[in-house]
């Protein structure tokens, strides 16, 4: 079994270490160590493992180590892939035993990406580096996602959709098919997408519009 760390100490933090524990339940995989989180001090106990330290630690780790980042939050995310450069780490596709894929062989993937209990993912899908899909999101054929999407709980992306980089979307947020979503932007809970949306916007409704603040 190989060593992994998580980074983040919060909610998504603790059910990705179920989620290794369910892939250890299926192929004995990987050994938690425990997490890396800048919020909390070093020696924590958290019900799943003690906090290590912080990314300067994590940076300075003289192993080899893999690592979950499990933040939901796609800008953080963006700013810990960037700053974690020990050669050390590497970081892989955490996906859960009961995730359904289409077609695996036609399924493209980076690297740090983790996909949660029953998401479904269709044929000639791809996905870059550092997605979350938490619960139950189903990506439909020939969807393109860029690089740290947040997709909360039952989401559905329909098929032909391309996707960016830093977008968010809420629980049960949809996205119609063929349609493009650009980057950093945020779709509210039970909103659903019916034309290309703008860059740095919020989107709630449904039919979702622009939410000026």
């Amino acid at each position: 079994m190989k060593d992994i760390a998580i980074v983040g100490a919060g909610g998504f933090a603790r059910e990705t270490a179920c989620l290794i524990r369910k892939i250890n339940e299926q192929s004995p995989t990987w050994n938690l160590i425990g997490f890396f989180d800048s919020s909390l001090a070093k020696g924590t106990r958290l019900e799943y493992g003690p906090v290590l330290g912080n990314d300067e630690d994590l940076n300075a780790y003289d192993r080899e180590l893999a690592v979950a980042i499990a933040i939901g939050s796609p800008k953080i995310v963006k700013r810990l892939a960037e700053n974690l450069t020990n050669k050390r780490l590497s970081f892989p596709n955490l996906i859960s035993p009961d995730v359904t894929l289409y077609d695996e062989q036609r399924l493209s993937l980076g690297r740090g990406n983790i996909i949660c209990a029953q998401c479904l993912i269709s044929t000639n899908v791809s996905l870059g580096n550092f997605n979350i899909l938490n619960c139950h999101v189903i990506v439909g054929h020939d969807a393109q996602l860029g690089d740290c999407n947040a997709l909360m709980p039952s989401v559905n992306i329909s098929g032909g959709v391309h996707i960016g980089n830093e977008n968010y979307f809420g629980v049960a947020a949809a996205v119609l098919p063929g349609l493009h979503i650009g980057n950093r932007t945020k779709i509210g809970a039970n909103s659903t997408i019916f034309q290309k949306t703008r860059d740095d916007q919020t989107y709630i409704g449904n039919p979702a519009y622009i939410f000026t603040y």
